[in-house]
């Protein structure tokens, strides 16, 4: 299978490849950035099939020439959005984007308005608060394969969330995001910073959703920075319609007795490739990566994993599980690198797929890379098919063989959002995977 990528432009100039870069609102200093960022995005070559990071994947397709900047969406349309925009009814603050633009925003929490708190769209916190994006925003390398998709999000971003939870605060209830895409072959490049100081805590849901069934495109990046003792639960629940060629970059900082738990819920989507990267830089740390994916179709899933142990002391758990049936594909590469000094790092790697159809077809490829003494890693990756005798219980007891492919397939899944901590996400998060069963 081939894995290039088509470079060709469009003449348009409102594609995305001809107009440069998008500054928005944006303050001088960061439109220095997005400037810079945009030459990067030229400079740097397509993905090739030699490169190492897009093995298995077959990108031929895909071309960044029909995309094109999005337009507003129609009051009637905002109106809508907002209305559909309603996951965690307890959360503490909403904000609502349709095709790069805020729609609209509320919080139930006069935390989020008080004690220091800073909970902005991008576009105004770029403004009122620059010394956050210039200590936090994408301080972090590509490291993945995605250096230019990476440099073309910082050129073109103006939407997402901003989040700055200062020292000793928790916010109790989660904060939620939507980012909606309307209109045929527009593009939206989401982004979400959420910085939690010394021994503050937060929840973050981000929800990713299409309006309609043409094809379209997303870069989004999150940046995740927990300082000292902090506590973040991050969750995206990814269901764009299965016409969109979307890109998903994470990087995740984790200080001295910090703990992050990230987890990914696939669910749309024509092509999807997500990039994590973990790095724990404090003794005491603790990241969770965890992700399930249901691939239906002739979707593609492509997931890869970097967790760099810098410090001591510190532990990392990744778990992917996949479902794919029909033609579906996914593709898993992943790393667990320990540097030197990294003494007594304890890490784990886990990926699970589930094979519902003959034709489906799942490429995993864990690894370690171990510069210091006295570690545990472990590693593993497994594929199988569903239990004939496990249906046959359903049956037996008069549930329809369809049904009982369906509970099995979500006992497998939905074992990884016990991972969640809190009850009511992880309750979002079984019935979006319901629906999608279903």
């Amino acid at each position: 299978m081939s894995t290039a990528i088509d470079s060709a432009t469009s003449l348009d100039p409102k594609a995305i490849t001809q107009g440069g870069p998008d500054f928005g609102n944006h303050p001088t200093d960061f439109r220095t950035v997005q400037q810079r960022a945009w030459e990067r995005f030229n400079e740097v070559p397509m993905p090739r099939r030699s490169d190492e990071n897009w093995r298995f994947t077959d990108v031929r397709a895909l071309t960044l020439a029909p995309f094109i900047r999005a337009s507003e969406v129609s009051n009637e349309r905002r109106r809508e959005l907002s209305e559909r925009s309603n996951g965690i009814p307890s959360a503490a603050g909403v904000m609502v984007f349709a095709n790069d633009r805020l729609i609209s925003a509320s919080a139930n929490s006069d935390l989020l308005r008080s004690a220091g708190v800073v909970w902005l769209p991008f576009e105004q916190a770029a403004r009122e608060h620059p010394e956050l994006l210039a200590r936090h925003f994408m301080r972090e390398k590509s490291a993945l394969g995605s250096e230019k998709f990476a440099a073309l999000h910082a050129s073109q971003v103006k939407a997402g969330m901003v989040l700055h939870v200062p020292k000793n605060v928790e916010i109790k209830a989660p904060v939620q995001v939507f980012h909606w895409l309307d209109g045929e072959n527009a593009s939206a490049f989401p982004h979400t910073l959420i910085v939690a100081e010394d021994n503050a805590q937060v929840t973050v849901v981000d929800h990713f959703c299409s309006t309609g069934t043409a094809p379209a495109l997303a870069v989004g990046v999150n940046d995740i920075v927990a300082g000292p003792g902090a506590k973040v639960n991050y969750v995206a629940i990814q269901n764009w319609n299965t016409a969109t060629t979307a890109f998903h970059l994470n990087a995740t900082t984790v200080a001295r007795d910090a703990e992050v738990i990230a987890l990914r819920l696939n669910l749309g989507g024509a092509f999807i490739r997500d990039e994590a990267t973990s790095r724990l830089r404090g003794p005491g740390g603790r990241s969770e990566m965890l992700s399930v994916s249901a691939a239906w179709g002739s979707q593609i899933f492509d997931q890869r994993t970097l967790q760099i142990h810098e410090a001591p002391n510190a532990k990392s758990d990744l778990l992917y599980k996949n479902a794919l049936n029909d033609t579906a594909r996914t593709v898993f590469t992943g790393l667990i690198r320990v540097d030197e000094g990294a003494h007594k790092t304890d890490a784990y790697q886990k990926v699970r797929n589930l094979m519902l159809s003959d034709e489906a077809e799942a490429n995993s490829a864990p690894g370690l890379e171990i510069e210091a003494d006295d570690v545990r890693c472990t590693h593993g990756a497994t594929s199988g098919a569903l239990d004939d005798e496990e249906i046959f219980y359903f049956q037996s007891r008069g549930i329809p063989r369809r049904v009982a492919q369906q509970l099995v397939t979500f006992g497998f899944l939905s074992e990884v959002f016990e991972r969640v901590p809190s009850a009511e996400v992880a309750e979002l998060l079984s019935e979006s995977l319901h629906r999608k069963l279903d």
